[in-house]
């Protein structure tokens, strides 16, 4: 199981709209994926357990993938994790 610290960069952390565009990427992602933070561990396709993180700009989080697209998928994951997702999620 593929994994790797990543630290948040958007500038409102991983709440609302920012957080739908993770989820929704790690949902197509087609691997199996989860976020710790913490001693909290979430399922990085879940709204709900992402936003419950509290997970805020220039937080550490761990990102851990599982499945046939584990490797592909935790590079991918991670770059979104570490942009402006705000800046994406304006346009």
């Amino acid at each position: 199981m593929p994994e790797r610290r990543v630290t948040i960069g958007s500038p409102s952390g991983l709440h609302a709209r920012p957080a739908s565009l993770f989820v929704q990427a790690a949902a197509k992602s087609g691997a199996s994926a989860t976020l710790t933070k913490g001693d909290v561990t979430v399922d990085a396709a879940s709204i709900l357990g992402v936003m419950r993180l509290g997970a805020g700009q220039g937080d550490e989080v761990l990102l851990r993938t599982e499945g046939p697209e584990a490797d592909r998928a935790l590079r991918e994951l991670s770059d979104l994790l570490e942009s402006d997702l705000d800046a994406i999620s304006a346009q």
